[in-house]
């Protein structure tokens, strides 16, 4: 018996007028881009660089993050339905956004932005890697609320009961888990960046992020339910699979980072 518990029952909508509802995810979600906004540009004002550019980052920001999650969602948890649905695709209401193709969206959206800008990759990375990482915790805050992705019955005792979902037992509220876990990367990256006031080595911070970011992701993972039918058979559920590139992309870039120590500060 469970005596020391959390019933966990939110309204995922913070109000309502007529068919118009503001809901906590999109309110979250929409911080991590203003949050990210305010971040971004210290650090662009700290470098000599204008609003203007900012402004376009912003832009392929938020193409490549919301294209990204949605089309890695649709591909690789659910392909069989999207593919012969692809109007669905485009219905992103209905819900459905991947972590993993976030990241892929925005490693695309940067590098069609420095084409465009003339800057150097590994440092637009690094700076984004600060700010994504806070908008990872703001995100998994959403999905609290909204009382998803959560994890396996637990006899722990600040286990959530879901009771939206009409969930009888604990879950392991693996939503903090990981926001909290981001919310310290950020933390760190926040950290290093400001102690160097900029001053980091080329991909030292996009290194950092990937590592700890995605390892964090696949252990979490263990503690998660399965998202949909297929990962039942699975060792290794989809979010682990997908992350096993990141880490090793991460620990590559640290490598040789760590290795060149280019100066990644542009004034």
């Amino acid at each position: 018996m469970h005596l020391l518990v959390i019933p966990w029952n939110p309204d995922p909508e913070i109000f309502r007028i007529g068919s118009f509802a503001v809901r906590w995810y999109g309110l979250l979600f929409a911080s991590g881009f203003l949050f990210g906004y305010i971040i971004m540009r210290k650090m662009f004002m700290n470098e000599g660089l204008g609003d203007d550019v900012l402004d376009r980052l912003t832009i392929y920001m938020a193409i490549g993050t919301i294209a990204g999650a949605r089309l890695g969602h649709c591909l690789f948890y659910e392909p069989d339905f999207y593919l012969k649905h692809p109007l669905e695709i485009l219905q992103i209401w209905h819900g459905g956004l991947a972590s993993h193709g976030a990241a892929i969206g925005i490693l695309l959206a940067l590098w069609m932005f420095i084409r465009r800008e003339h800057k150097g990759y590994l440092w637009i990375l690094d700076r984004i890697a600060v700010v994504v990482a806070l908008s990872g915790f703001l995100i998994r805050m959403g999905n609290l609320m909204n009382s998803e992705i959560y994890g396996k019955e637990t006899a722990v005792s600040w286990g959530f009961v879901f009771l939206r979902n009409n969930e009888m037992v604990p879950k392991h509220p693996t939503q903090i888990y990981e926001g909290v876990a981001y919310l310290l990367i950020f933390i760190l990256l926040f950290w290093m960046y400001w102690r160097n006031k900029g001053k980091v080595y080329q991909g030292l911070l996009i290194g950092i992020f990937l590592v700890l970011v995605f390892t964090a992701r696949f252990f979490i993972e263990f503690l998660k339910e399965n998202q949909v039918p297929f990962e039942a058979s699975m060792k290794y559920n989809m979010g682990q699979l997908l992350s096993i590139p990141f880490v090793l992309g991460g620990l590559a870039v640290l490598y040789w980072s760590l290795k060149n120590r280019k100066p990644g500060f542009i004034s």
